[in-house]
């Protein structure tokens, strides 16, 4: 049996049979090089479960990782989180069974029909959240969890800037963050993002090609004060706003780069306010299955009672995996892509 994977047809193949599932020469590479094979269906290890995948999250790591700047084992294939339905198990898995629905945000070759996922990496899917609610929830959810609630728990009366706003990440982090009781200040490009935050919960919006200097703009909504946290995934285009936006001993949450890789930060520039940085990736914050499942039992929690909306931006077939990478980093999307097999 085989089934259908996203894969690449670029400028280089390995010594099998099979083309390069990201191929990449010296430079980073483009969506381009991502294109539809097949492969022998997977076969999972003791440890592992067969999953039929129902839906697959996109997520900004996937650009990364196929543009070199996480470099990566080739070949492989894209895609770290998705949902679907367990079809076998291997002999060591004693938390799951035939016919359960599962999710999964760390699991690489996730842009695939099938997958083996592995057992502690996989979470339950509660009966009223559905597939695609699930795929889009779980890594973004989690994300926006982890950085409100532990790498600056928010508390009642902060003020905070979210930038990208109107994104995946972005409406999650304001929602969680409205919930604690902090005041978001929202940074977005369209008045049609601008409203998507207001929903949101946004208390402030403001619109970052309307505005020649976004400190100043965040600061004079703040008394002059600053934030108390600067949630930014947009990274190159947006730093050195954020650090100015800081109140004294405030923290820039760094978690993406969006627009690019960010500069060498030289300590000092923390000074003039004893700032905090810090550069969170959410693996560290779901490090054992206990944490991994405590967390998304939250965000699942969450998304069944209808607290936690999750906004699906655009499902694409499999098929089209590069339109997904070519919409996302134009930053022409909203909220969260999917993939369908």
């Amino acid at each position: 049996m085989s089934s259908r994977i996203v894969a690449g047809v670029g400028k280089a193949r390995t010594a099998g049979s099979l083309p390069c599932a990201l191929c990449r020469s010296s430079r980073p590479e483009g969506p381009e090089v991502l294109a539809t094979t097949e492969l022998p269906d997977p076969t999972p290890g003791p440890d592992e479960m067969l999953v039929e995948v129902a839906a697959v999250g996109v997520n900004y790591i996937d650009t990364y990782q196929r543009e070199g700047r996480y470099p990566m084992r080739l070949p492989y294939v894209p895609g770290l989180e998705g949902a679907g339905r367990v079809r076998s198990v291997g002999r060591e898995v004693r938390d799951f069974s035939v016919g359960d629905r599962v999710a999964w945000a760390e699991t690489l070759g996730s842009y695939a029909e099938l997958v083996a996922v592995p057992a502690a990496k996989a979470v339950p899917v509660p009966g009223a959240v559905p597939d695609e609610l699930a795929a889009a929830a779980l890594l973004q959810g989690m994300t926006a969890h982890a950085l409100t609630h532990d790498t600056y728990p928010i508390r009642a009366g902060d003020d905070v800037l979210v930038h990208a706003a109107a994104g995946g990440v972005g409406l999650l982090l304001t929602q969680f963050a409205t919930t604690r009781g902090a005041r978001v200040i929202a940074m977005v490009s369209t008045p049609e993002k601008a409203e998507l935050a207001r929903q949101a919960g946004a208390a402030d919006v403001i619109r970052y090609t309307e505005v020649d200097d976004l400190a100043a703009a965040v600061r004079g909504l703040t008394g002059g004060a600053g934030v108390a946290a600067a949630y930014d995934g947009v990274g190159r285009d947006t730093i050195d706003a954020s650090l100015a936006s800081l109140r004294p001993r405030g923290i820039l949450v760094l978690f993406g780069a969006a627009s690019g890789p960010v500069p060498a930060v030289d300590p000092m520039r923390l000074y003039n306010g004893s700032f905090f940085l810090t550069r969170p990736r959410l693996y560290d914050y779901v490090a054992t299955t206990d944490e991994l499942r405590a967390r998304a039992t939250a965000v699942y929690a969450g998304v069944g009672d209808g607290s936690l909306p999750i906004r699906i931006g655009h499902r694409y077939p499999l098929a089209e995996a590069r339109a997904a990478h070519e919409d996302l980093q134009s930053r022409r999307t909203t909220g969260k892509l999917l993939l369908l097999p």
